[in-house]
């Protein structure tokens, strides 16, 4: 297969019409780019105050002038920055992820378990840090961004798999604990997003294979998917925006795939 897939059609940024946020504060991790990026921009244009939390200082601190939010700089790997972070916080998008690919015979341990402590550990930290306030107002929105690798499994991806699976669980545990105080938590779970960390998978796959892009788009990445082309990260925006609003109150503890219909295939 040859033919270059065509460019997605032009969409308009989300829109904040039916959320209105403009009492609410968020924190987003990952914020300084991609799907962070395009949550912190979708949550501040509701009228939301956006805490905006990345490890790339620059990064954060561009978004955050760029909305009118709050930069914090914070690597999610060390628990103790979790207390350098905000506690008033109504709505938290765990966002911040990374990845590792490598067979389970030759997948560094040191990395598995940094992966475990960004993707789960500090999700975790964040919920247990937030919750407080979050019950107390009566009011609490948790976005999830997992994958659809929390739903299935891809070789290869020991860690990352791990991780969104056990996200997954960790969100069903918040969506129980806190229905009763109004604290709804769930997941958002995209396929392949077109953030700069697969535009470089695209690119370095190509060169590894000695084929195009669109090759490795429609043969590689989007082998399981009908839909033939990336999701947009204002797509997963809009979805987490959603999620916020007060019409959406009685979803929780669900897991939202936008995947392009990779789970029905």
């Amino acid at each position: 297969m040859t033919s270059e897939v065509p460019p997605p059609a032009l969409r308009p940024a989300p829109s904040a019409s039916g959320v209105r946020l403009t009492s609410r504060t968020a924190l987003v991790t990952g914020g300084g780019s991609g799907i962070g990026k395009a949550c912190a921009a979708a949550l501040a244009a509701a009228g939301a105050t956006v805490h905006v939390v990345d490890r790339d200082a620059e990064a954060a601190e561009r978004v955050a002038a760029a909305i009118g939010g709050v930069a914090h700089v914070a690597d999610l790997a060390d628990p103790a920055v979790i207390d350098t972070l905000p506690s008033g916080i109504d709505i938290l998008v765990n966002n911040a992820g990374l990845q590792h690919v490598a067979p389970l015979t030759e997948f560094p341990p040191e990395r598995f378990a940094h992966i475990q402590q960004v993707m789960v550990t500090a999700p975790f930290l964040l919920m247990r840090r937030c919750l407080p306030y979050m019950y107390a107002r009566g009011w609490g929105r948790i976005i999830n961004i997992s994958s659809v690798h929390g739903l299935r499994a891809s070789a290869y991806k020991a860690a990352y798999v791990t991780a969104k699976h056990a996200l997954e669980g960790l969100s069903k545990v918040a969506a129980l604990e806190g229905a009763p105080r109004g604290v709804t938590s769930n997941c958002v779970n995209p396929g392949y997003v077109r953030t700069p960390l697969v535009e470089n998978q695209i690119r370095d796959q190509a060169a590894a294979h000695g084929i195009s892009r669109a090759d490795v788009l429609a043969d590689v990445l989007l082998t399981r998917s009908p839909i033939k082309r990336l999701l947009e990260a204002d797509e997963v925006a809009s979805a987490a925006l959603w999620l916020c609003a007060d019409h959406s109150s009685y979803i929780t503890g669900a897991s939202l795939p936008l995947d392009g219909g990779w789970g029905a295939n």
